[in-house]
């Protein structure tokens, strides 16, 4: 076999040697190529119908890859400076939760930010690992959580020396980066591993000008969602690791959840924009940096807004920043992110990514055109004019810090009853609330509602939040646990 190089894209080859073998289909997906459902082909394409198809010899295996996924992963641990690569068609999502169920068992402690997203309290639930938070911390002015302190995730090293793994945010949904070269050797120092939740970091392996990537700073595994910002189709991702950890048993930790019939699209997706980002990252990364500075200085040109970027680095809590994202304060106008979601969208035809309490984020990338970023300039001037008004009244805070009195997987799997959210405070609550996005909880299972907790809620679903994680789907109810 001749030696694989960054030019090759192995599933997607073989993809494209099945579609013109002409090969009789006796096998699903059902829709034979598209021929048996002509109106989603009409809908989707001849193309990607035909390339639709099932796990078969020629086309390796994603649970058990011994040929050309295996080397199309290979090419992918190349090209992140990893070890071991993990092709997922789950999101980073199923990602942090491999890292996390591969890492600890039932009654092991992880150290972990509270700004977590759901998908590592997923994974708590699920294998009843125990949380340590470190508070993030916050900025005052703009109610954001930051990174992780050094002197902080020391601290809670020293407090519980038995924690299997650290868990870090790189970036979070913000693009606020903690110190990661110096958490990996406190964690490494200590026996620890380092996972790493880079869900908004595909880029950081590709740019200099941006923080340092997870596997750069000697991390253990890491999540990437390479659909976020690396170009490839929705819910693809890649799970990178070491050779600290067992490459095999993560493999058989993937296989609990992840499915036995993994699309070809996305992992033909991740191929193709793997090989994109090797010969094209830098000139991408730096046409998205441009964009983003632009539009953050104009915005901030316009008063009121603050679009806010590397001047919050403080060597800290804020130990590098993200300046692909543009992140931008809205309460100075009176309005809560949200809402300046809601009129970019419905006044404007501008998606952006979310808007939570006091911010809204707009994720840029070099698939924009200059016209589109005028636009969303042009946008958010006009939202000013029109609808600014006093911030009296507005919350001021996006993080609160979590009182914990029970493990995630026991408050979740208790006995519980349902009461109005108004009335819960003081309760355990048994279930999520979040919005989504970000997805990061507002309120975990096991953590105790206060008044704070109670009224956050209430006010993002005012504001127009779309709130998620509770049974009752009006979100008006919430389950508590029994008699705690």
């Amino acid at each position: 076999m001749n030696k694989l190089s960054q030019q090759n894209t192995p599933i997607h080859k073989a993809l494209e040697e099945q579609r013109i073998n002409r090969l009789a289909h006796f096998d699903v997906p059902g829709h034979k190529c598209g021929r048996g459902n002509k109106a989603l082909t009409e809908f989707l394409g001849e193309t990607a119908m035909s390339l639709d198809v099932n796990s078969m010899k020629p086309l390796d295996n994603l649970g058990h890859p011994v040929s050309v996924i295996k080397d199309a992963q290979k090419l992918a641990a190349e090209a992140f400076g990893a070890d071991e690569s993990f092709f997922m068609v789950n999101g980073a999502t199923a990602g942090v939760q491999a890292m996390i169920m591969s890492t600890c068992n039932t009654g092991d402690k992880v150290i972990m930010p509270r700004n977590v997203h759901r998908s590592a309290i997923n994974a708590l639930v699920v294998c009843g690992a125990l949380p340590v938070y470190v508070n993030p911390g916050t900025n005052k002015e703009l109610g954001i959580p930051l990174g992780m302190p050094t002197a902080a995730v020391k601290k809670a090293i020293g407090a519980n020396p038995d924690a299997k793994a650290i868990l870090v945010n790189n970036p979070t949904y913000y693009g606020i980066c903690s110190n990661m070269r110096e958490i990996v050797k406190l964690a490494h120092d200590n026996n620890m591993l380092v996972l790493a939740d880079e869900a908004h970091g595909t880029h950081f392996y590709f740019h200099d000008k941006l923080p340092i990537s997870a596997m750069e700073a000697g991390a253990d595994m890491a999540a990437v969602s390479m659909h976020k910002t690396g170009g490839s189709l929705t819910q693809s991702s890649i799970l990178l690791a070491r050779h600290t950890v067992n490459a095999d048993y993560v493999r058989q930790v993937i296989n609990l959840t992840q499915t036995t019939s993994a699309s070809y699209l996305l992992l033909s997706s991740l191929d193709i924009s793997r090989k994109n980002l090797c010969l094209n990252g830098y000139a991408m990364y730096s046409k998205t940096i441009d964009f983003a500075d632009y539009a953050r200085d104009e915005i901030n040109s316009l008063g009121g807004y603050y679009a806010f970027g590397a001047e919050l680095v403080d060597g800290d809590a804020v130990y590098g920043f993200d300046t692909t994202k543009l992140s931008v304060h809205t309460r100075n106008i009176g309005l809560a992110g949200i809402e300046v979601y809601d009129l970019l969208r419905d006044d404007y035809g501008i998606q952006i990514e979310f808007g939570d309490i006091g911010n809204v984020l707009a994720i840029i990338s070099a698939g924009d055109r200059t016209m589109e970023i005028e636009r969303l300039i042009s946008a958010f001037a006009e939202i000013k004019r029109l609808h600014e008004k006093d911030k009296a009244g507005l919350f001021d805070h996006e993080y609160i810090d979590p009182q914990i009195a029970m493990a995630p997987k026991d408050a979740f799997y208790s006995k519980k009853r349902s009461m109005p959210i108004r009335n819960s405070v003081g309760q355990i609550s048994g279930e999520f609330v979040m919005s989504y996005p970000p997805g990061i909880p507002i309120l975990a299972p096991g953590e105790r509602i206060t008044t704070d907790i109670m009224e956050h809620i209430l006010y993002a679903k005012e504001k127009g939040c779309f709130m998620t994680g509770t049974q009752d789907m009006n979100v008006e109810n919430i389950n508590v646990v029994a008699g705690a």
